[in-house]
């Protein structure tokens, strides 16, 4: 049995139907395919066709035995067609849509070898994802390539700092004067609510009023160091986007006179990394995605370079799949945290929520005080300001 098909405006129905209803057909059209299974009956002219075979490019092929429908056609195997893709698909469609398509492109059709064309890198719309992927390539780029690649990690890097940097500092600024309580403030340095939380006992009914005997107030900004963060990053492939976030939030912390900061990157070995703060693009060059997991050893290495316990904020992110010694990594944790250490854990950092974990790990990290949640980059602020005041986490519900 043959099908006509006609165009979606034609195809739409008439009558009583309100008018969009051929605008509702033309996306159902875009949806399923345009194969005999998609119901609508409707071709596509144009720009429309036009972004039907960008779509079928990528999302055809492989479709066929879960969906029932087979879009004929692919991207092929050569940097020219993947390039002319990727220029249509930035013409049809917003970055947004544009970032998710690159990266199904990469799991899907095994494109990851053309990144290390720079015609490639120089057509791709850069994203955080992006970056995992280049690094992930790093070892096996040629050196033609690799200038290129710095080129787009640096974008990407320079555009989440204007976009984290400012709220981290204020956040954190407060939270670090907040930390410094002092008990003879100048007047606009007075913490009303504590102040007036202590002196509760000397109210005096008669005339509706608290006697403020003794005053608390937030400390002035120092420019001496008040708190040490330690950022130890788990660098095993499933944490890419995690690295990127951690290596920007770390150069973002490193700025801060008031905290002296730490970047100890780990697989199955342990790097430091922060001598390379003053430029997140060296600190991500320098990393390696893959391998292993030994957090135990990772975590070894972040306890002995602890020196003053009571002022320091250890921050572990890890999907907590542990290749070490699991006891012993409980361990130190808890060790830690006996001697004031702020230990907080994030299973990630970044926006895509957890990833799978190892849930044992976390439960046994939630007993001992630790509780291990997925943190948003526009949480990370307010994770660092509770633990460097020393209140409880704003754990996640979902968490």
């Amino acid at each position: 049995m043959s099908t006509q098909r006609t165009d979606c405006d034609q195809a739409a129905p008439s009558g009583g139907r309100p008018p969009e209803a051929g605008e509702r057909l033309r996306r159902w059209r875009l949806v399923l395919g345009g194969d005999a299974a998609d119901g609508t009956g409707c071709g596509l002219t144009g720009q429309d066709a036009a972004m039907d075979g960008a779509l079928a490019a990528l999302y055809g092929k492989g479709d066929k035995s879960q969906r029932g429908r087979d879009r004929s056609a692919g991207l092929g195997a050569s940097a020219p067609s993947v390039a002319r893709w990727l220029g249509d698909i930035r013409t049809y469609f917003p970055s947004s849509v544009v970032q998710v398509m690159q990266r199904d492109a990469i799991d899907r059709l095994g494109l990851s070898t053309l990144l290390m064309e720079p015609e490639m890198l120089e057509a791709v719309e850069a994203d955080v994802h992006l970056v995992g992927t280049l690094l992930s390539l790093n070892k096996a780029m040629p050196e033609t390539t690799k200038e290129t690649a710095r080129t787009v990690v640096r974008k990407v890097v320079e555009d989440l700092e204007k976009q984290l940097a400012t709220r981290t500092r204020a956040t954190l600024t407060g939270a670090l004067d907040r930390s410094a309580r002092i008990t003879r403030p100048r007047h606009h340095d007075i913490d009303w609510n504590r102040t007036i939380a202590a002196n509760l006992k000397h109210y005096l009914p008669e005339y509706r009023t608290v006697v403020p005997e003794r005053l608390i107030g937030y400390g002035r900004a120092s420019q001496s160091v008040k708190k040490e963060v330690i950022l130890c990053v788990d660098q095993s492939g499933s944490m890419a986007a995690s690295v990127v976030y951690a290596s920007v939030f770390g150069a973002v912390l490193a700025s801060m006179r008031s905290i002296a900061t730490r970047l100890v990157v780990f697989d199955t070995a342990v790097v430091d990394l922060t001598d390379q703060l003053d430029d997140p693009v060296d600190v991500l060059f320098g990393t390696q995605l893959g391998g292993g997991t030994d957090i135990n050893r990772a975590l070894a290495y972040c306890q002995s370079r602890i020196t003053r316990p009571a002022e320091t904020v250890v921050v572990l992110i890890s999907d907590l799949y542990e290749g070490g010694i699991r006891n012993e990594m409980l361990k130190r944790v808890a060790a830690m945290k006996t001697s004031g250490v702020q230990f907080v854990t994030l299973l990630a950092l970044s926006d895509e929520g957890a990833p799978a974990y190892d849930r044992e790990h976390a439960a046994a990290l939630a007993t001992l005080g630790a509780p291990a949640f997925a943190c948003t980059p526009d949480l990370f602020p307010e994770v660092m300001a509770a633990a460097i005041e020393k209140r409880p986490l704003p754990v996640p519900e979902a968490a």
